[in-house]
This record gives C-alpha cells, sequence and structure tokens, in this order.
C-alpha cells in the first residue's frame, strides 16, 4: 500500500488477491519522506489512522490473524526485506509517477530481482497515466482543453470500473506470530500530535465515502458555489485522493454519470478530475517540471528577488501578514487547518509571484510542507500556471487583483472574518481593503493600521507595472 490506502477499488491489491494464493498486505511509514517532514504533520496522522481503519478492514474481510503488516525504515530496504521474511514470490504495488519514488521502484525492483522476487506495478492512482490519452501526433499533451476532450471521447465503462478485491479475501493470508503488532503510535515513528483531532478531519474510507454522500447531494451546485471560500462548495475529498483511501474511478464514475444525465455542476467537477489527470500526465512526460525547472524553460530566465527584501516579503506572505485581507486570510487557514480553498490557491500564488516577485518555487515548497492534500504533480502544476511558466497557464500580463477578487468571492467578508478577527469590526466594503476604511471606522473597529494589522505591504498598481517588467525577458526571448 502507498497512494492507495483502502480495501474497496484497489487495483493492486485485486490483482494480488487474483493471482496469488496467500497475500500480505504491508506498508512502510518511509523515513526517506518522513525525515524531511516536521514532527508535528497533520498528514501522518491522516495517513496513520486511516491505517488502523485499513487494518481493521483486512481483519474483517479475512478472518482472525490477518491485518495489515506496518514497517518503519527505508522503502527500498524494509520491502525487499519483508518479501524474503514471507517468502513471497512477488510483490505488488500501484504506480507512482513521481522523481523520487521513480528512483525508489527502480532500488526496490533490483533488490528484489536478486531475491528471485517479482514487482509487479500498475495503474490505480488516475484514470488515465503516462501515454494513455495522446495527441493525434503521438504525443503527449501541453494544453489542457484539447486533452479533456481526447480525455472523454476515451473514457467508458471499462477504465470506470471498479476492482472487487473484496472477492478474492480468502487469499489473505494470516500473518506469521512476530509481525502481529497493532499499527504504531506517533511517538513510534518520531512524530507528535498535532491539532487534527480537533479539525475534525474524517480518515480512512468511511471518512471519504462520509465526505462524497455528502457532497453528491449538492454537487449540482457544484459549478455556482465552489469559488466562494465562506460557502460550503468543495468537495473536501482532496486529501482522500492524494492517499488514496478513495478510489478515483469511483469518483469519476459518478461525476461522469451525473453529467451524462444532464448535471452541470457534476460536469464541472468531473473536469476539475480531469486536471488532476492532466497534471499527473505532465509530469510523467515533461520529467523536468518536477525538478524546479519551469515548464517553459524562457521562464527560468527571470530575476525574482531573491535577496533579503524577497525573504522579507515571502515571511510576510507565510504567516498572513501582508496588509491584504483575503491573502492573510487563506494563508492563516492553510498555517491552522492544513487546508485552502483553490480559488484562494490562485489568488495567493498570484500575489506571491506577481504582487510581491517571489520566485514561485518557494511558494511550491512551502504549500508542499503545510497542505495536507500536496501532490506533486497538482502542486507544481498549480504554481507554475499561477507564475505563467506552466503548460497552459494564465498569460503573463494576468494579474490577480486581490482586492477585487476580495470583493468578487468573499463579498460579504465572512471568511476574512473568521481567520482575520482582528478585521471583524470592518464594514462588508472596508474590510476588503482597510487601508482605505475612514478614521473613524478604523477606531470604532478597534483598528490601528501598522500596530493591529499591518498596512499593504506592496502598492498592486505599482507592483504589476514592475511584474510586467521582470516578465519582459521572456517577451524578448518569445520574439
Amino acid at each position: 500500500m502507498r497512494r492507495d490506502l483502502r480495501v474497496h477499488d484497489n487495483a493492486a491489491l485485486y490483482h494480488a488477491l487474483k493471482h496469488c494464493r496467500q497475500v500480505h498486505v504491508a506498508f512502510v511509514f518511509d523515513t526517506a519522506i518522513l525525515n524531511d517532514l516536521p514532527r508535528a504533520d497533520r498528514r501522518v496522522e491522516f495517513i496513520r489512522e486511516s491505517l488502523v481503519e485499513l487494518d481493521q478492514r483486512l481483519a474483517e474481510l479475512g478472518g482472525e490473524g490477518r491485518g495489515l503488516i506496518v514497517r518503519h525504515g527505508l522503502a527500498e530496504h524494509e520491502i525487499p526485506k519483508l518479501a524474503q521474511q514471507l517468502g513471497a514470490l512477488a510483490v505488488f504495488a500501484s504506480h507512482d509517477d513521481e522523481p523520487a519514488a521513480q528512483l525508489r521502484d527502480g532500488h526496490v525492483r533490483g533488490h528484489l530481482a536478486d531475491l528471485g522476487i517479482a514487482l509487479h506495478t500498475g495503474k490505480d492512482h488516475v484514470v488515465f497515466e503516462r501515454q494513455e490519452v495522446m495527441t493525434q501526433s503521438g504525443t503527449a499533451f501541453s494544453v489542457f482543453t484539447p486533452y479533456k476532450n481526447a480525455w472523454l471521447r476515451k473514457v467508458n465503462d471499462f477504465y470506470l470500473k471498479a476492482y472487487p478485491a473484496e472477492r478474492y479475501a480468502a487469499h489473505l493470508a494470516p500473518r506469521p506470530e512476530a509481525l502481529r503488532q497493532s499499527v504504531p503510535r506517533l511517538s513510534d515513528i518520531d512524530f507528535e500530535a498535532t491539532n487534527f483531532s480537533q479539525l475534525h478531519i474524517p480518515a480512512g474510507e468511511t471518512g471519504a465515502q462520509t465526505l462524497l454522500a455528502d457532497f453528491l447531494h449538492r454537487i449540482d451546485a457544484y459549478g455556482q458555489r465552489r469559488d466562494f471560500p465562506a460557502v460550503k462548495g468543495p468537495s473536501y475529498l482532496s486529501v482522500h485522493l492524494r492517499f488514496g483511501t478513495v478510489s478515483i474511478r469511483q469518483l469519476a464514475r459518478e461525476a461522469h454519470t451525473r453529467a451524462q444525465a444532464g448535471s452541470e455542476g457534476a460536469a464541472v467537477w468531473l473536469s476539475e478530475l480531469v486536471w488532476r489527470d492532466f497534471y499527473v500526465q505532465v509530469l510523467a512526460n515533461f520529467a523536468h517540471v518536477g525538478t524546479g525547472e519551469s515548464f517553459k524553460r524562457e521562464y527560468d530566465a527571470i530575476h525574482w528577488d531573491h535577496g533579503p527584501h524577497g525573504h522579507k516579503l515571502f515571511d510576510a506572505w507565510c504567516a498572513g501578514k501582508t496588509g491584504y485581507p483575503l491573502v492573510d486570510a487563506a494563508m492563516r487557514q492553510l498555517n491552522q487547518t492544513g487546508y485552502m480553498h483553490n480559488r484562494l490557491r490562485m489568488v495567493v500564488a498570484s500575489f506571491l509571484c506577481k504582487d510581491l516577485g517571489v520566485d514561485w518555487r518557494w511558494g511550491e515548497k512551502y504549500f508542499a510542507t503545510h497542505l495536507n492534500d500536496f501532490d506533486l504533480s497538482a502542486n507544481n502544476g498549480g504554481w507554475q500556471w499561477a507564475s505563467s511558466s506552466g503548460c497552459d497557464a494564465q498569460p503573463y500580463f494576468r494579474i490577480f487583483n486581490p482586492v477585487s477578487q476580495s470583493e468578487k468571492f468573499d463579498a460579504e467578508g465572512k471568511f476574512i472574518r473568521r481567520y482575520v478577527p482582528e478585521l471583524a469590526g470592518l464594514s462588508g466594503k472596508s474590510i476588503h481593503a482597510p487601508w482605505l476604511a475612514g478614521e473613524l471606522e478604523l477606531q470604532a473597529a478597534d483598528i490601528a493600521l501598522g500596530k493591529t494589522y499591518p498596512n499593504p505591504i506592496v502598492n498592486h498598481a505599482e507592483a504589476r507595472e514592475k511584474t510586467l517588467e521582470r516578465y519582459a525577458v521572456v517577451k524578448k526571448k518569445a520574439a
């Protein structure tokens, strides 16, 4: 188990159970990944809670003695060692196209081969992967809309059908006595508790299905509600997609069926799921995007503010203290919960790159550390989209105005008031740009700009002109 922490509709588990007489199910807390994480990380808690449920589910399906084998160490060492210990003839896993994962899998494959053990990997994390959807000339897509059209032409019931792993549950093998330990506690793997339990994020397969059931009741309105952070519009399933506690095939099947029946909301949501596939295939076919390079290499010539001033601006952005309320509210939501609304991801990314002149890679790395649903392909794709350096990105001269975005998508200031409570006393108009509020209103709201809430760290109109100058190098190279 890796990015597929579920029993239902799990392709690798299905193939293993169908083709093998005895199957052990394992998960490795890979120290190659964990060692770079903060010691208090909500994602590790989410994984741990999901593993507890997965262990129980396997025991229920297979009977006494069955369950999950959990190891803690370097996966490239632990998997071959465990396979040898169990006398396994083969190892099954799902594909992972991230560069580090590809390198790890190569090492595992080599170590297993030395032991005479086969490694079988297959698609599970996306509907279409790698070179499954290509242009008519046989090349990978780099523009979303034609990719989406090709995706929709190709998709059918065959690609969306479930893998009924439960059908072969009798092939689950009892764990050897020495391997029947329970799922380790956070402290056992050198991690600490966060505010995860207070956030009431439902983990595991049951958590995913609960969220899905709730979303399907309101999916028809998804297109109208998804852009407003104070409204319950999204599915909130992104973290479950990231760790595979829900099947992408199940979600795409629900969306596709409802879209064909006329649901505009379902059609919009399906498009978002296609974007996810699109970014995964970009990473698989254009590997340089996963190594810190721009998809459009000419954008690597841009001179970002890497000096002390840039660091100061970046620190203010990270802390939610830029003086732009919607940006600050979004960053504080991320810091407090590990979640950020998709519209706000675009707003804060544009603000960092095009208002502050800070390298998009800094923002990408910050999101990678703090997002519960961090996924390299989507995170990189989103940041390169915002900075205009990616495939099918917004043009470099399109620069979000953080005030107008706030007025449009949080008109009453409900979201801002939740995460920037020091501004709660301002009117719906003034809360989007406190520096334009009258002195009497500021006093009545107990706000002292520069003290209780910062003044804007940049002037948007002036920053826009500087951005156009900064991006001129790209225009010259294109000419």
